[in-house]
């Protein structure tokens, strides 16, 4: 099997050190970039499987190397940050970051946080790795105007198609296919992120906020829905 790649993008020369030692010790291909106006262009030249991206880059920040990249590919990210602003986590999230990891960090951490991240990329289904239709018999997820089709990786809701990013389509359609039981926070990480809980579960509420936002529409006569459930965590409840 041939090895992972690792794209680094720091502008500190130490941490990049560090983590190169440690990813090629386990066998990784690592590449670096310390200018945040070059990291697109070294992503485009590297092809890496994962992206450990820092926020804070001269030249061109984070946030836009992440929204720049989810143009063309759906690569994972992982974000870095000193910053300790839940915005910041937030915005990463919503551009479509992976996961967000502060720092300072233990290497070993953040390790494996990619090998998660990465386990979980490798379950995607490629488009033409099955026929479509065997794919539409396991990847969809229907209820009256409501559909989940993970093989395409397309959320349709009252017949329009909605733009998702793939951890929030992942998290709604692991929620859909288990109606009416509550999941915490650390269950939902660890089934849809593939990680065991490290105290990160602002990260599930922020992908539930956003899903909700473009899923549910006030007033309507919807019969399923997203629920907080107190102290506990969250369910796809249906009437």
């Amino acid at each position: 099997m041939a090895a992972k790649r690792v794209l680094l993008v720091d502008d500190d020369q130490s941490i990049i050190e560090v983590q190169k030692m440690y990813f090629e010790k386990e066998g990784y291909q690592v590449s670096a970039c310390m200018q945040g106006d070059k990291a697109v262009d070294a992503f485009k030249t590297f092809d890496p499987d994962i992206i450990v991206l820092d926020l804070m880059l001269p030249g061109m920040d984070g946030n836009d190397i992440c929204r720049e990249i989810r143009k063309i590919s759906d690569v994972p990210i992982i974000m870095l940050t000193a910053r300790t602003d839940t915005l910041d986590k937030i915005i990463g999230l919503e551009l479509g970051a992976d996961d967000y990891v502060p720092k300072p960090f233990e290497p070993k951490e953040l390790l494996a946080r990619v090998k998660a991240v990465l386990r979980r990329s490798d379950k995607k289904p490629a488009a033409s790795d099955k026929p479509a239709s065997e794919d539409s018999g396991k990847e969809i997820i229907s209820y009256p105007g409501f559909v989940v089709d993970k093989a395409r990786y397309v959320v349709t809701v009252d017949g329009e198609e909605i733009y998702m990013p793939p951890k929030e389509l992942e998290l709604l359609f692991f929620l859909a296919s288990n109606p009416d039981r509550v999941f915490t926070r650390e269950q939902l990480l660890e089934n849809v992120w593939g990680y065991e809980f490290y105290g990160e579960s602002r990260t599930v509420d922020v992908h539930i906020k956003r899903i909700r936002e473009k899923i549910e529409k006030p007033g309507s006569n919807q019969s399923w829905a997203i629920r907080t459930i107190w102290s506990k965590g969250y369910k796809f409840e249906t009437k």
